[in-house]
């Protein structure tokens, strides 16, 4: 069965001035005419089309695309097994693409403007955009979560490390203290439970006592806060709970 050139340009996206360059430059000429001089299009020659149209999406210039289609050493076989090797490696490469994207937009939601490199420099395996979309959902129409989105919007890598190690450094000092057996109650407790509510007044938003009760209170009520906590220290979760209640009821 033939096919006008009309036909073909319909069945392929392509528009008819394509189909006689095509035939001009000699990358596609049709296999046979009408009785008025007209293109006629057959089966073999949609194949030849669909292998030009293949390789023009990959970015292959005419001339190569020619060049391909055309060599002797090359059977359909063989051009099959190149699409396939060209096809994997375009979807690894957009899906590179894809998450790269991803990845930004995450990293514009939580204001966190660092490379991948940057971020796995500073925050190791721990993704600090995790629960990105549940904390805008939760929070997202509070002053403080905006707060938050605008100081870290314009912080540095420089200063996501020295947040990072300002945290280090203030879990190594509570996880000691529990390891010597102190009361949450206790003064020291209490001390490093206030430069924990002063942290996040200092990095992300204004965080008075209630507030940071209210934290505290999640430490323990959501399980993935306490396993955050207890991976430091086993029972640290509840034991800082304990230690921000009892801070903010002698500041009360």
């Amino acid at each position: 069965m033939s096919h006008t050139v009309g036909q073909v340009a319909r069945l392929a996206g392509i528009t008819v001035r394509t189909l006689h360059h095509y035939d001009e430059i000699g990358l596609l000429r049709p296999s046979g005419r009408s009785r008025a001089g007209h293109r006629r299009y057959e089966d073999d020659d949609l194949d030849r089309l669909q292998q030009i149209l293949f390789y023009r999406a990959l970015g292959f210039p005419l001339d190569q695309v020619t060049a391909l289609l055309d060599d002797p050493d090359t059977n359909p076989r063989e051009h099959l097994r190149r699409q396939h090797r060209l096809l994997t490696a375009r979807i690894a490469e957009l899906q590179r693409m894809a998450e790269a994207v991803e990845h930004a937009m995450e990293a514009k939601k939580m204001g966190i403007n660092l490379t991948p490199e940057e971020k796995f420099e500073v925050f190791g395996d721990h993704d600090p955009e995790q629960y990105a979309d549940e904390a805008e959902q939760r929070w997202g129409d509070t002053d403080a979560y905006r707060e938050s989105q605008r100081r870290a919007a314009r912080y540095t890598k420089d200063d996501w490390q020295r947040m990072q190690d300002e945290s280090k450094e203030w879990a190594d000092r509570y996880t000691a203290l529990m390891a010597e057996g102190a009361e949450p109650s206790g003064e020291r407790a209490m001390e490093l439970a206030e430069e924990h509510r002063l942290h996040i007044a200092r990095w992300f938003y204004e965080c008075p006592y209630e507030m940071h009760r209210c934290l505290g209170d999640m430490y323990v009520d959501d399980e993935r806060f306490t396993a955050f906590y207890d991976a430091m220290r086993p029972g640290m979760g509840r034991h800082l709970r304990d230690a921000i209640h009892a801070n903010a009821d002698r500041h009360a």
